[in-house]
């Protein structure tokens, strides 16, 4: 495997627009395909949305994935047909496993702000297992400017809440002005800056809405001079793997 670092610009994402929402994509969704550009590792789906008050995604259905939501600002409701439903803020992770199938629906129901979110797809070990859904607080975590795992498979590397393949984790942090974290090695990693700015040791700034995807090779300190939120995938194994 060769070893790669690649850096994805904010504004090379693809957007889907609408009256209620606009969406950014780091990989193929929806209307949006490129061949060369369809995962990292086993993550498939990594959408930046911004939901309009008052509206939001309807009842559809699912199957066969992980997927992780994660929100900046705003509140997100979710419904779903195995009877769960709660408000999804900032500090509160959440990951439904699709499985065999399920519906959910996702709404802003505040009639004034809008929310945004960050929801991630990757594949599960198994197709065809039963949905489920977890979802912990994490915000007290996060405040120490640690790297924090918020969802795992990994056997050695537990996780606030745990997510249906044995290969990866995901890990969150607010950093602080003048504070490192380093990257966990894997054979994919993905960091996505969520907000502010982060300087990574050997690769340089990325801004809000930028993403660094590795593979084979162990990524910097992570640094940054403002306060700054990133997400990082740790990904032990890829499509078929």
């Amino acid at each position: 495997m060769t070893a790669t670092v690649e850096v994805r610009r904010a504004a090379d994402r693809t957007a889907t627009r609408t009256p209620w929402l606009t969406s950014t994509h780091s990989f193929s969704f929806g209307d949006y395909y490129d061949p060369a550009n369809t995962h990292h590792g086993v993550l498939m789906v990594h959408n930046e949305d911004v939901v309009a008050p008052d509206s939001g995604y309807d009842t559809h259905p699912h199957r066969n994935m992980e997927i992780l939501t994660w929100v900046l600002a705003g509140e997100l409701s979710h419904r779903d047909s195995l009877g769960n439903s709660g408000v999804i803020y900032p500090g509160l992770a959440q990951r439904m496993s699709a499985g065999a199938g399920v519906e959910h629906s996702e709404r802003n129901e505040s009639p004034r702000v809008p929310v945004r979110f960050v929801q991630m797809w990757v594949l599960p070990d198994r197709a065809g297992g039963a949905p489920g859904y977890a979802q912990a607080e994490v915000g007290d975590a996060l405040r120490g400017g640690d790297l924090v795992p918020i969802a795992s498979g990994l056997p050695d590397r537990p996780g606030a809440i745990t997510i249906g393949n044995r290969n990866v984790a995901l890990h969150a942090a607010r950093l602080r002005p003048g504070r490192s974290v380093t990257a966990p090695e894997a054979r994919y990693l993905h960091l996505y800056v969520a907000r502010g700015c982060v300087k990574v040791a050997g690769v340089g700034t990325l801004d809000a809405g930028d993403a660094l995807r590795a593979t084979a090779t162990a990524v910097g300190p992570i640094g940054a001079d403002d306060d700054a939120e990133i997400l990082v995938w740790e990904m032990r194994a890829g499509l078929g793997e």
